[in-house]
């Protein structure tokens, strides 16, 4: 049967061709295995599992698997993933294809999955995180000889594997190679229609979202949800193009300018949250922004400069380096520097618990960690330790934590990872140094300290006000008892 719709080959993967024939009468069906892009709109993923399927004259249906805590995740993040995923399953039934939301070790229920409905291809997205990849390989291990397996990188826009072949240094030497393959890659999306041939298998099972999302968030209520960013792929739509408030509608003027202000918040596009869920296609934002280039030249390049190099860069980096998260991952010129100074005097030494309850003696770190991780490096007893902090508090707060960016964010600013040798200065060595004072240069800092401490004391007295609600609501029904 021919193909409607069709991605090109440079995006896909043949990791296992299987044993299964075109010619066979009756051929199994598609499973896309969902992770890293959660979304039905503009998904290569789902555009490739869709195509094998009517190519094949076969149904197709998409799993995901819930990760327990995956890499210290808490209601933050697992609740906007799981508030995404409600909507992406309404959304997706629209298309008559059933979503499967499996539970436990993916190692076992992909494998099971793949076996009770008899597919005969596995398609998945991209991740280069060393968990992700280490699982999906132990996955395919125990799939049988008939299946094929393909994956489909729909997380960049040109993928990390056409991108380069190798670890690149810096941004400098991989912008060329990505901009050069851009015309070939940064393209319209086509329409995704419904599949031709209907899902007869097993049926999905009827998810209580409202009872999951309820647990994941009672239990990860050490670090609660934010209430600025709504989860889900509309929403996500709404914050690139929306008429009332939308970054390309609405706020792209000032972004080259101001993006690095704390003081305005707004000049940011807000995409990060869905970007790294993969609630929005990174290709979609940029697709839209070339459309207003014209009126922002500056802002546009800058914006596409971050979304597209910089953050292919990092999963370059992470792909290709298996110490992406280590001091094993630096360049020897910076992993030396920092030994040769590990053992300087710090004028202050902080712990985990003193940093992450922001109890230091400077009140714009304490704020909102600013030029964080710099000064944990200052401020812990050596290199690994000041890593080691710093991406445990990413992947805890941060709603984009446990990201290929996050990662290079922290090897960046500890280990200077994708940045150059600077003058040499006690415990910094080489690696480029921040303070307060540069900070008060660039912006506003008493303004800034002043803007986050009346979102605390809001956030203190919401807080409070819920509490009362809920003891009012308790005491009656103990009064009764």
């Amino acid at each position: 049967m021919a193909s409607t719709i069709s991605v090109q080959p440079g995006r896909i993967r043949v990791l296992k061709e299987g044993t299964w024939r075109p010619s066979d009468q009756t051929v199994g069906p598609v499973v896309y295995w969902m992770f890293r892009d959660q979304r039905l709109r503009d998904n290569w993923a789902l555009i490739h599992a869709v195509d094998l399927a009517n190519r094949t004259n076969a149904p197709v249906a998409v799993v995901f698997n819930l990760f327990d805590q995956f890499l210290g995740a808490k209601a933050r993040q697992l609740g906007f993933m799981l508030k995404g995923l409600r909507q992406l399953h309404r959304q997706i039934d629209s298309l008559q294809i059933p979503f499967f939301l499996l539970q436990g070790d993916a190692k076992d229920t992909i494998p099971n999955f793949i076996t009770e409905c008899g597919a005969s291809h596995l398609v998945t997205d991209f991740s280069p995180l060393r968990e992700i990849r280490s699982c999906k390989d132990e996955v395919f291990k125990r799939a049988s000889d008939s299946l094929a397996i393909h994956e489909v990188d729909a997380h960049n826009i040109v993928p990390m594997w056409a991108a380069s072949s190798k670890l690149e240094y810096s941004a400098r030497t991989i912008r060329g190679k990505i901009n050069k393959l851009l015309p070939e890659y940064l393209t319209e999306f086509p329409k995704l229609e419904p599949p031709k041939k209907k899902w007869t298998g097993m049926m999905d099972k009827l998810v209580d979202w409202d009872s999951l999302i309820d647990k994941v968030v009672r239990e990860g209520a050490e670090v609660p949800e934010i209430e600025w960013c709504v989860p889900g792929e509309d929403a996500g739509m709404e914050v690139l193009m929306g008429s009332k408030d939308g970054f390309l509608t609405k706020r792209l003027k000032n972004y080259s300018t101001d993006r690095n202000n704390p003081v305005k918040p707004k000049a940011l596009s807000g995409l990060s949250p869905y970007l790294h869920f993969g609630q929005i296609s990174a290709q979609r934002c940029a697709v839209e922004a070339r459309k207003v280039r014209s009126a922002y030249p500056q802002a546009v390049d800058t914006f596409l400069e971050e979304m597209i190099v910089r953050r292919e860069l990092s999963d370059n980096f992470c792909y290709y380096q298996p110490h992406y998260d280590s001091l094993m991952g630096a360049w020897e010129w910076a992993r030396k520097s920092l030994m040769d100074h590990a053992s300087d005097k710090r004028e202050h030494i902080y712990s985990l618990e003193q940093l992450e309850k922001g109890q230091t003696a400077d009140h714009l770190w304490n704020a909102s960690q600013m030029y964080w991780a710099k000064k944990i490096l200052e401020w812990t007893k050596g290199p690994e330790e000041a890593l080691s902090i710093s991406i445990y508090l990413n992947n805890k707060y941060e709603i984009d934590g446990r990201d290929p960016s996050g990662y290079v964010g922290c090897m960046w600013s500890i280990c200077g990872v994708h940045d150059q040798g600077w003058k040499e200065r006690p415990v910094f060595g080489k690696i480029r140094y921040m303070n307060y004072a540069g900070c008060k240069r660039k912006f506003n800092v008493d303004s800034y300290i002043s803007y986050v401490k009346s979102l605390v004391s809001v956030t203190k007295k919401k807080r409070k006000a819920e509490e009362q609600l809920t003891r009012d609501s308790v005491s009656p029904k103990l009064n009764s008892v």
